[in-house]
């Protein structure tokens, strides 16, 4: 038996099932339940409008994009190609954007139909409708709204092929806490770039450590400890060893190993606990409160400390308190055991504040991981780990110096000394921040020949003198040279003393001496948005470069690591613009706190649509070969 039935549809209902767009329901399966999934030759309707050739659908009504969240990490998307049409399975490419620290992780594609494709030859496509589980790597938080985008292309069955096309839709995140994401979904900062099918995002040095302190707290600590102890090696921290030992050699007849020992944790501890409160507040509330401390009145103060304690070091006067503050401070010592520990305290305290103001890495991540989640707890422990790393160098050196400092005599004078100059030497290392390089360069002159003067380079050496007081003069003689061509040096244009001749080569190659000429310096977060779309005009990707006259590690990288000529000949490829936040000022505040850096020195990314590429942020110092190699990585990654 044959029957026929005739269905008049309305042109209204073939719209709403047909015809859709990003983010509205509507699809071919909804006139044909259950046949959308198959190839679209087979579909019911695709005669419909038979007569001739139909004119081809325009893409928003060809190809019908949906999504909506799933879980915390999860979003399902939903494809529809309309009867007769198909979509590339490999030209699909997801990215998300909108919300800090989300991004795509991973994407499950469905197997596709093998296609013989006049443009491709044989390809895997999808006909009818799919639906696609798009995985996120994400911050623990409240609730977030985020934007997916979808880049495709697809062909009409038989004749002609749209171009590639984006669409994209918003909707919200559901809150989540670290314990409720799978172990890989927790990054605090992440990528906008697209990801293609089956592809997890990279992360940054810093976002993976932050990731790994959210889903291992305890062998994170172990970790932060073990980079505590690399980064004690670091010019961040070297300057504390000479304020740590003043101290100890400080103490004369009455120094002891124990004691030597007690004082050098008392001001570990109070460095570590420095770090972790300024650490937890700058996570929770974005400001760095070791930038607060390299206001220039405040670092002359603490210059003027150290070279007083050099000179009573010297022996040019003996530091003491007024004759009744001393009785008082005697008796409420007797009164509480160790009460001189305070003031070592009160040291460790400003050394943390003042001395080593620097961002890296693993101090970047325990932030991150403060900001994002607000667990001050976790966070303040990796800080604390991280600095009790840091410390045990310090304390080292503390007890073998309480160890081996003779007690009496002339030695203990000749040892003062020496630690006087290496707290003079500190005062001028923290002048660097507030004054030009020739007046540095002069001031280390001047260190260099007081030094040598001191060691005899200009006594007479009478007949019969020992093997030491020979070498003493042949030392001080070196400094006396050395001295002198730091002042030469500064009188001829140098800038750096350790470099003291450049001044003469940039005059033989008849320019002055430039870094990085090519740096633009920008100041606000409208300075960035229109450098970054003017490198984008020129069909470049732009990096950020924050910058501060008080951040060691910038320097480091002004001096060594920019001038290389290979990382200038990659730079070449991109727009460097640098962000001056010496000042610290509402503006630099403003542009850090628009990227979540809590300092310098840190280097951002961009791409030519003028996206932040993420994941290669870099926080530290690199060197030319490391800087090297990842400006490559982001150069492909243009």
């Amino acid at each position: 038996a044959e029957q026929s039935v005739r269905v008049d549809l309305p042109q209204e209902a073939v719209s709403a099932g047909l015809v859709g767009s990003a983010g509205q329901a509507g699809s071919a399966g909804d006139l044909f339940p259950g046949l959308t999934a198959g190839r679209g030759d087979d579909l019911p309707g695709k005669d419909l409008l038979a007569g001739g050739a139909p004119a081809a659908l325009p893409p928003e009504e060809a190809f019908v994009y949906e999504a909506i969240a799933f879980d915390a990490d999860t979003a399902l998307v939903r494809l529809t190609a309309q009867a007769g049409y198909y979509l590339y399975t490999e030209k699909l490419a997801f990215r998300a954007s909108g919300a800090p620290g989300v991004a795509v992780r991973a994407v499950e594609l469905p197997a596709g139909v093998t296609k013989d494709d006049p443009e491709f030859g044989a390809v895997p496509v999808y006909y009818g409708q799919i639906e696609i589980p798009v995985h996120f790597t994400r911050p623990p938080g409240p609730a977030t709204g985020i934007t997916l985008q979808a880049d495709f292309q697809g062909c009409r069955d038989g004749d002609i092929c749209y171009p590639p096309m984006s669409r994209s839709v918003t909707f919200e995140m559901p809150p989540v806490s670290a314990g409720d994401l799978p172990e890989g979904a927790i990054a605090a900062e992440a990528t906008a770039a697209a990801v293609p099918a089956q592809d997890a995002a990279p992360l940054s040095e810093q976002d993976r450590l932050a990731g790994l302190l959210t889903r291992n707290p305890a062998g994170a600590l172990v970790a932060f400890f073990v980079a505590g102890l690399l980064l004690a090696f670091t010019p961040c921290v070297f300057p504390m060893l000479p304020i740590l030992s003043g101290i100890i050699v400080g103490q004369g007849a009455r120094l002891t190993t124990p004691r030597a020992f007690w004082l050098s944790l008392v001001y570990v501890l109070a460095m570590a606990v420095t770090y972790t409160v300024a650490g937890v507040l700058a996570g929770l509330f974005g400001q760095n409160l070791q930038a607060v401390f390299q206001n220039p009145w405040i670092i002359s103060g603490f210059v003027l400390v150290f070279v007083l304690l050099a000179l009573s070091m010297f022996g040019f006067y003996e530091l003491q308190l007024p004759g009744r503050l001393q009785t008082r401070l005697a008796e409420a010592s007797n009164r509480q055991r160790g009460g001189e520990l305070w003031g070592v305290a009160v040291m460790g305290f400003l050394s943390a504040l003042i001395v080593g103001p620097c961002v890296a890495p693993p101090l970047m991540a325990a932030l991150i991981v403060i900001g994002s989640s607000g667990d001050a707890v976790l966070g303040g422990a990796a800080l604390f780990a991280l600095s009790m790393g840091m410390g045990v160098p310090l304390l080292l050196f503390g007890v073998t110096a309480g160890k081996f400092v003779p007690r009496a005599g002339a030695w203990m004078n000749a040892v003062k000394a020496v630690f006087g100059v290496g707290l003079l030497a500190l005062a001028i290392w923290m002048l660097e921040r507030i004054l030009p390089g020739p007046a540095i360069m002069l001031l280390w002159g001047a260190l260099a020949i007081g030094c040598g003067v001191y060691l005899g380079a200009l006594e007479r050496i009478e007949a019969g003198a020992s093997g030491w007081r020979r070498l003493w003069k042949s030392l001080g003689v070196l400094l006396l040279l050395l001295g002198a061509l730091e002042i030469i040096g500064a009188a001829a244009g140098g800038d750096y003393w350790l470099r003291p001749l450049a001044g003469f080569n940039a005059r033989s190659a008849g320019a002055p001496a430039q870094d990085h000429p090519s740096f633009v310096r920008i100041k606000s977060l409208r300075d960035l948005e229109h450098a970054v779309a003017a490198a984008g005009q020129g069909g470049r990707g732009a990096m950020l470069d924050f910058y501060a006259d008080w951040c060691v590690e910038c320097k480091r990288m002004e001096r060594n690591t920019f001038p290389d000529p290979g990382v200038q000949a990659l730079l070449a490829r991109l727009q460097p613009l640098q962000a001056d936040v010496t000042a610290n000022d509402a503006d630099d505040q403003a542009l850090m706190q628009a990227f979540g850096i809590i300092g310098p020195p840190a280097i951002l990314f961009f791409d030519r649509n003028g996206e932040e590429l993420k994941p290669f942020r870099l926080v530290g110092y690199f060197d030319p070969a490391e800087f090297s190699t990842h400006l490559g990585r982001v150069l492909d990654a243009q």
